[in-house]
């Protein structure tokens, strides 16, 4: 038996505006929208998808689970983060190699290091680079 992730699940409380935030950071569209939920990923694509999902109760503590992304140019990408409205926060990570951040709602997510092209294709081939 083979599994696959499809989407990941956010609870949150405005599953519109955290959509919304996630769709412009991933570059990343809206596949579906009603009032409790959103779901976006890249059309035409089978990677994994993000489903917002409207709960009452607050966030209350660290995510059990988040989200590492990384780009092409780690500080131009904070800084287009911060302008959608996401917050660089120190969840005592001390001096690392990535840049911890929180979502409009809070969600903490990292921000990985640029790669050289030599680790880019170490990524893609056998190897595994983490941070």
């Amino acid at each position: 038996m083979t599994l696959s992730i499809n989407w990941m699940t956010v609870d949150c409380a405005d599953p519109a505006s955290l959509g919304r935030f996630w769709a412009s950071a991933l570059d990343y569209e809206i596949a579906f929208e009603d009032g409790d939920e959103v779901l976006i990923g890249k059309k035409h694509s089978a990677g994994p998808k993000l489903l917002f999902l409207k709960v009452s109760e607050p966030k209350e503590k660290k995510n059990r689970l988040h989200l590492d992304i990384r780009g092409d140019d780690q500080q131009a990408e904070v800084e287009r983060l911060e302008s959608l409205g996401a917050k660089r926060i120190d969840i005592g990570q001390g001096d690392v190699t990535w840049v911890v951040m929180a979502d409009p709602e809070g969600n903490e997510f990292c921000v990985l290091r640029t790669l050289t092209p030599e680790q880019e294709a170490e990524n893609e081939g056998e190897g595994w680079i983490f941070s």
